[in-house]
């Protein structure tokens, strides 16, 4: 089954928006996220896939934010706020530059910015404004209320986490709630600014990438922070204790790369509880995602067939054990109640039958990574003459290497594989990245993703992450690294595969 969405061949590249350039720190939803449209606009890309568009947590990564449904603060760009007389203009120099982020020292400095905008609005803001935000924070009620409420109690008590915070606050009791909601009123509702604030801003930045013919595809993390308004709001949809401590956490075994495997830490859904109202919490987080992006990615999709739970008295991953997930009944609740899922199933890793076959019933389409199509022989999965059309093809994703990176580190066996089978000289510094661009374009698979890292050749200290590290998360590019020539092989590229009009071709 190959769903509507995925009925037209399409490229694009993959970028989080904290990699634009841009002259406060880290990249945001201002000019220069309309200017990257207007790039991929005139390289023939289609797609724009993101990270987690979410609030970061520790280690500054999206994947482990305070909430499933917020927007990341930082993402909230300062131009349309000096434009609407909220924010001033000269409180924004500074010396910050287009290197990368500095999140100790930039977080602070633009939640303050933040803050006086917010201030700005209390005494300029119009009726007409007042209004917008009024009926916007309706709309998103159903999360709004206790992620404002979890991020000023956040505010009021950190460093506790919620179990620590005072019984009354930690076990949500009816006269502690409403005695918060009094005194911390302005507090809640500078979070609610925030978030309406993000929300403007990205569905402006999504109707202009729509009128270039460009698609957001965004990404979706299978599980949650323990520390967040979602576990701390609805503690009976995650196994934890009497006290809100998780008593089993996420994580997967040990393999060829690790000896102990790995303990993300996240807590452990309770799937029983889900699956009695309908999985009504997961019906209304992928509908929250797809208001924010055309197509999403679902981050560890066999965590939904088995996943590795993991005692929390436990330092490594080593003595878990496998437990069955939800499977179909989700995904045919969510079909049922949002339609046809545009949902990208993030299989990688250690698959199972059981996983392909979850897959295969969704129709949704998996993915494969180039730079792990060279260890094998011609019989290798992630060979594009072995893909099928339902497929989204990756040179590499967030947390590989660059192409470059990668080449320069690989094996003898995979440099040599790679070399015959790209048609490029086995030797470093050879022009690898074109070659898998070329290779994963001209692939049956519809959809075809590369890092952007990858589109301009740079080398392995340009990647976004390398998992299990700290210190990652904060490259960004520059605009001078980015010639025309690039968008132009680019554009060629991607006409000749079918994946953009032929007249590309003659530009």
């Amino acid at each position: 089954m190959l769903h509507s969405w995925m009925a037209q061949r399409a490229a694009g590249v993959l970028l989080h928006p904290t990699s634009l350039p841009g002259p406060h720190g880290a990249g945001d939803l201002g000019p220069n996220a309309y200017y990257f449209v207007d790039w991929l606009h005139g390289a023939g890309q289609t797609l724009w896939q993101t990270l987690p568009l979410g609030p970061v947590g520790p280690g500054f990564s999206p994947y482990m934010g305070s909430s499933a449904f917020a927007g990341n603060p930082l993402l909230v760009a300062f131009e349309p706020l000096v434009q609407r007389g909220w924010l001033r203009a000269e409180s924004l120099q500074s010396a910050w530059g287009d290197e990368r982020i500095d999140y100790p020292v930039l977080v602070p400095w633009r939640m303050q910015k933040l803050r006086e905008a917010f201030a700005g609005f209390g005494q300029h803001a119009t009726p007409e404004d007042q209004a917008q935000l009024a009926t916007w924070a309706q709309s998103q009620q159903h999360w709004l209320d206790d992620y404002t409420l979890f991020m000023a109690l956040d505010h009021a008590h950190s460093p506790a986490l919620w179990p620590q915070w005072p019984p009354g606050l930690a076990q949500r009791t009816p006269d502690a709630m409403a005695q918060a909601r009094l005194q911390h009123a302005l507090e809640m509702a500078f979070w609610c600014f925030v978030q309406w604030q993000f929300d403007v801003q990205w569905q402006a930045l999504k109707a202009y990438a729509h009128a270039k013919g460009v698609r957001l595809v965004g990404d979706l993390p299978i599980f949650v922070a323990h520390h967040s308004a979602d576990c701390w709001s609805r503690p009976d949809l995650y196994q934890l204790d009497a006290v809100g401590q998780p008593t089993v956490v996420a994580g997967v075994p040990p393999d060829f790369f690790s000896a102990t495997g790995q303990r993300w830490g996240n807590p452990l859904y309770n799937w029983a509880a889900m699956a009695q109202d309908g999985y009504a919490w997961w019906i209304e987080r992928v509908r929250r995602q797809l208001q924010l992006a055309d197509v999403v990615r679902i981050d560890h999709f066999r965590g939904f067939v088995d996943y590795w739970e993991i005692p929390a008295t436990e330092p490594t991953a080593i003595h878990g054990r496998w437990q069955l997930g939800p499977g179909a009944a989700l995904f045919d609740a969510l079909a049922q109640a949002l339609g046809d899922l545009p949902i990208i199933a993030e299989d990688l890793g250690l698959i199972t039958p059981a996983v392909h076959a979850l897959r295969e019933s969704t129709g949704f389409p998996g993915m494969r990574v180039l730079q792990f199509a060279f260890s094998g022989d011609a019989h290798n999965a992630f060979l594009p003459h072995n893909f099928e059309p339902n497929t989204v093809v990756y040179t590499g994703t967030h947390d590989n290497d660059t192409v470059p990176g990668w080449w320069a580190s690989c094996s003898g066996h995979e440099r040599s594989f790679a070399a015959h089978y790209l048609g490029v000289a086995p030797e470093p510094g050879a022009a690898v990245h074109w070659a898998m661009l070329r290779a994963a374009s001209f692939s049956v698979a519809r959809l075809a993703v590369c890092q952007f890292q990858d589109v301009l050749g740079l080398d392995g200290q340009h990647r976004m992450n390398t998992p299990g590290t700290m210190g990652c998360w904060s490259w960004r590019f520059k605009w001078d690294w980015v010639g025309p020539e690039v968008a132009h092989q680019l554009a060629q590229i991607t006409a000749a595969s079918g994946r953009v009009g032929f007249e590309r071709l003659q530009s």
